[in-house]
């Protein structure tokens, strides 16, 4: 029985995307901003309808970090707790403090009405998550962040080609950031995106990602190496053109799990209105921790691999614990993300939701 894991890397044709590399035999630009890296930063910013040209680089933890960097920001970030460790790890890497605030347990969202609370004359930020590409309130954190004169940064890790009010959601906030990593929706192999609307901002975020070069023979500042190398760069722009048909068997797939699961013992995230949804994950929460252990069992003796994002709650983690997050605390106890990827068959589909179901269902 073929293994069926919670996600499958989705690949463009070998030969389309060994032909774009085969050109690097004959220019032997590798990096340093070559041809496919200046391509694809064109073709996504037509592609997801952006007003910032996205600034590629390596990953989209060094994302958040050049992020950081470049706003300045010192002392306090608010955050939440439910989040992959690598949105905390960026706040403390560049020396600042992670202030969590908890989620709102129906979008798995930060709640912007804790977080006023939260804030204090070291706060110098906001960096909210669009958990598993569902859009935060970028309205009401705006008007927090206008209100206490913060900065606004966006882990838009989950987010590609989602739209929040026909805005890509990457023109939110002071910058955005998105993962281009191999388990994602779209992917580089490795990589990310920055993507900044306010020029003296895209300026700084440049040079940081440049080792801080202003020219060959000049330094514009302190920078590190982001950048982006050509068979990375080449590989989004071969897999580029099959996303909408990517999306779209994820879309099929959702919609199974929608219509077949028993929600009578499960609960599903609630998408914004006014979303357009790229189907990057399908989250379910159990009513226990138990009955989610006990149907995870299950489905692995199947040889089917959910997987717990996000577990344990970032709040409970020896060098982040902080005080009590209720909800997202819950959250993660109980939510299991179901596999979704366009390769995975309707029998397959069939499967998971016939165990899932047996193991919900009053016995």
């Amino acid at each position: 029985m073929k293994r069926i894991n919670v996600t499958e890397t989705y690949l463009p044709p070998k030969e389309e995307y060994f032909e774009l590399i085969s050109k690097l035999w004959e220019t032997r630009w590798l990096t340093n901003r070559g041809e496919y890296t200046l391509k694809l930063e064109h073709d996504l910013k037509q592609y997801l309808g952006s007003s910032a040209l996205p600034l590629l680089v390596n990953n989209g933890t060094i994302a958040l970090q050049i992020a950081i960097k470049s706003l300045g920001l010192k002392g306090e970030i608010i955050t939440t707790p439910f989040t992959y460790i690598a949105t905390s790890s960026s706040i403390i890497w560049e020396h600042c403090t992670p202030v969590f605030v908890d989620i709102d347990s129906d979008s798995f969202n930060i709640d912007p009405r804790l977080i006023q609370d939260k804030i204090t004359d070291k706060t110098s930020a906001i960096m909210a998550v669009h958990v598993f590409g569902n859009p935060c309130k970028v309205e009401e954190i705006n008007k927090i962040a206008k209100k206490n004169n913060l900065k606004v940064i966006y882990d838009a890790a989950h987010c590609f080609g989602v739209k929040y009010r026909g805005k890509s959601i990457f023109d939110y906030g002071h910058i955005s950031t998105c993962s281009f990593h191999a388990t994602k929706l779209f992917h580089t192999g490795e990589g990310g995106a920055i993507f900044c609307n306010e020029a003296i901002n895209s300026d700084t975020i440049f040079y940081h990602h440049n080792f801080g070069h202003d020219g060959q023979e000049r330094f514009f500042g302190l920078g590190i190496n982001a950048k982006m190398n050509e068979l990375n760069a080449a590989m989004g722009v071969s897999l580029l053109p099959y996303m909408e048909g990517a999306i779209g068997k994820r879309k099929h797939i959702s919609e199974s799990y929608d219509e077949l699961l028993d929600f009578s013992k499960l609960e599903k995230q609630k998408i914004r209105e006014n979303t357009d949804y790229n189907y990057s994950y399908y989250p379910i929460t159990f009513e226990s921790e138990d009955t989610l252990l006990r149907t995870k069992e299950a489905l692995n003796e199947n040889n089917i691999f959910p997987r717990r994002y996000f577990y344990p709650s970032l709040n409970t983690i020896g060098y982040l614990k902080g005080e009590k997050m209720t909800n997202s605390e819950s959250v993660a106890k109980r939510i299991l993300c179901l596999p979704l990827f366009p390769q995975l068959e309707d029998e397959q589909i069939t499967r998971i939701i016939t165990i899932i179901n047996s193991q919900t269902s009053d016995k």
